[in-house]
């Protein structure tokens, strides 16, 4: 099993329910490869290099700190591991122009960020890189939502093409569907760093609180005692992942209007900053402890190492490169 990290900042709680805790209850029980995409990251923030050394770092604290074990996986940063650039052309080498120009994520990307430059030939080639990340380690199953298992459809595209030319060299995916929540950013749309939105794990209590004030609400709600709709309320979607204790009491008196929006997410504020303290209390441990996010990522490297090896052996073997 594969799945990357992109380290575009701090993990938010749309990372933390959408895959964070997913991949921890999968790594007890699949042969599990997670890195961190630092390459990846450039098709979007390739201007921002300067905050990428401290991003790759916090960003291991953070899954360590949320549980992912690095003695039980493999975890290690993408940019380690140089077989992937060299994978990436090669791949790229027989890949059709079309099948990028039809991924919709390519276009979502440049409708959601179009403010920034971003329309560059690494965007366009992501799924270039993403199917060599998967196939470099051999990846069999891929953890993904509904929404996302077309990528692992191109990748599997894209591996039968190569094995095609040059025989069976590449192993083909499939999605590992999981029915990890959509979660509703401070503006309604999905939470996304890009769309700075975020509520971020490691905030403090005062930024739970006034992030969670910003949030909008039901807009037909207006006046104390107006019945509300929980149902299309970001406040109430949050709810659900953290207030199992009054979901239905809450759900109950925003319908009536007997529960006021500001009281509504005063609840939730309470039951966020409660939920991550011992999560904080972890990451500040590792964070006093010097040098442990490059020895996690070094002896990553090390256990990585052999099997992006064995791959290229058999691709440039295959390809008449050797």
């Amino acid at each position: 099993m594969l799945t990357g990290f992109r380290p575009t900042g701090p993990m938010h709680i749309g990372h933390w329910f959408g895959n964070v805790m997913n991949l921890v209850r999968l790594q007890e029980d699949h042969e599990a490869f997670y890195f961190l995409a630092d390459w990846h990251m450039l098709t979007t923030h390739y201007d921002r290099t300067e905050e990428l050394p401290e991003n790759v770092r916090t960003l291991a604290l953070d899954l360590v700190a949320a549980g992912v074990d690095p003695n039980r996986v493999t975890f290690y940063r993408q940019s380690d591991v140089k077989e992937v650039a060299e994978l990436t052309l090669l791949l790229g080498m027989i890949t059709p122009l079309g099948w990028l120009e039809r991924v919709p994520t390519y276009k979502e990307r440049l409708r959601d960020m179009a403010e920034r430059d971003v329309a560059n030939f690494g965007l366009l080639g992501y799924p270039v890189l993403q199917t060599v990340d998967i196939t470099i380690v051999k990846g069999e199953l891929i953890p993904v939502g509904e929404d996302q298992v077309s990528h692992v459809e191109l990748t599997r595209e894209l591996v039968r093409r190569f094995n095609r030319h040059y025989g069976d060299v590449l192993v083909e995916p499939r999605a590992l569907l999981s029915n990890a929540p959509s979660v509703p950013g401070s503006d309604g749309r999905k939470m996304s760093k890009s769309l700075d939105n975020t509520i971020d794990v490691r905030d403090d209590e005062a930024t739970i609180r006034r992030k969670v004030r910003s949030f909008i609400t039901d807009p037909m709600k207006v006046r104390l005692g107006d019945p509300g709709r929980p149902d299309i309320c970001p406040i109430f979607a949050l709810h659900r992942l953290f207030s199992q204790d009054i979901y239905e009491w809450t759900r109950e008196n925003c319908s009536t209007g007997a529960l006021p929006c500001v009281d509504c997410k005063t609840n939730l504020a309470d039951r966020i900053v409660a939920y991550y303290a011992p999560f904080r209390d972890r990451r500040e441990e590792l964070e006093r402890t010097p040098g442990v996010a490059e020895k996690i990522l070094a002896d990553g490297r090390e256990k990585v190492g052999p099997v992006v090896e064995e791959t290229m052996k058999a691709v440039r073997t295959a390809m008449n490169l050797a």
